[in-house]
C-alpha cells in the first residue's frame, strides 16, 4: 500500500470516529419548568457541530420552529405535538421558538462552537422580542450565556 492510500484510509476512519462521538441532546417542551411557564428545557444549550438535538413535546400543544440560524444551516418547522430532531451542521447561534407560546416567551438558544452569527441573532432577537408579552427577560438571559 502506498502512503497516499494509507493517508486516505486514515482520514476516512477519523471522519467515522468523529461522527460516532457526536452528542445527542434532548430539549423538552414544557408547560412549567425551572424558568417558569411555557419553556424549553434547557433554554440555553451548548453543542458542537455534528450534534443532534431532539425537541420532545413533553406537554401538549408545543412546537419548535427555527427563527435565526447560521448561514447554510437547515431551518426546521415542527408541527404541534411533534418530536423534531435537528442536526447542527454549522457553527453559530440557533434561535428558536414555540409558535403558539411566543407571547409567553417560549424561546430557546443553542450555541454551536463560536457565535459567528451573533450580530444577525441580536437583530432577530429584537424582532422576536416584539412578539413577547410575558417573560421578556428570558430571551436576553439565554443570549447572555453565549460565550
Amino acid at each position: 500500500m502506498g502512503v497516499g492510500f494509507r493517508a486516505v484510509v486514515a482520514l476516512a476512519l477519523a471522519g467515522v470516529s468523529l461522527a460516532s462521538f457526536a452528542a445527542r441532546h434532548e430539549v423538552k417542551m414544557l408547560n412549567q419548568g425551572e424558568d417558569g411557564v411555557m419553556v424549553f428545557e434547557p433554554g440555553y444549550l451548548r453543542a458542537e457541530v455534528g450534534d443532534t438535538v431532539t425537541f420532545v413535546p413533553t406537554d401538549p400543544a408545543h412546537n419548535s420552529v427555527s427563527d435565526a440560524i447560521p448561514n447554510g444551516a437547515r431551518a426546521w418547522n415542527g408541527a404541534l405535538n411533534e418530536t423534531v430532531t435537528v442536526t447542527l451542521e454549522k457553527e453559530g447561534i440557533y434561535l428558536y421558538k414555540c409558535t403558539p407560546h411566543l407571547p409567553l416567551g417560549m424561546v430557546g438558544v443553542i450555541q454551536v462552537g463560536k457565535p459567528v452569527n451573533m450580530d444577525n441573532v441580536r437583530l432577530a432577537a429584537d424582532a422576536l422580542s416584539a412578539g413577547i408579552a410575558a417573560n421578556k427577560e428570558r430571551l436576553q438571559k439565554y443570549l447572555g450565556q453565549v460565550q
